[in-house]
């Protein structure tokens, strides 16, 4: 990483990256020394899903990742409204495909 005059980070991103991937479900875990987020996309009645993109955190990263994901959130909420949450909608586990079975 190259740094800028005025301490600006100068930061280039592949076409490729750029495109993104679509998650719908992150799987978070840690250890004493990292948090993993497993970002997946669960489609409706394929009982099969792939990571798409695994980001692993320090500690203090995971930390400083939340508070500018609620910033981040809260400017967004004051521009477009609430972010209905999805503990207020019903959405079947099974998404409209089989039932899951234990």
């Amino acid at each position: 990483m190259e740094q800028q005059p005025n301490n600006q980070l100068n930061i280039e991103i592949s076409e490729e990256i750029a495109e993104g991937d679509y998650a719908n479900l992150a799987i978070i875990t840690h250890s004493h020394a990292e948090f993993v987020i497993d970002f997946v996309s669960v489609m409706p009645g394929v009982p099969k899903s792939r990571v798409k993109s695994r980001i692993i955190f320090t500690p203090m990263h995971a930390k400083r990742f939340m508070k500018a994901l609620e910033e981040n959130i809260e400017r967004y909420e004051a521009a477009n409204g609430p972010i209905q949450d999805l503990e207020q909608i019903e959405i079947p586990m099974h998404f409209g495909g089989p039932a899951p079975q234990a």
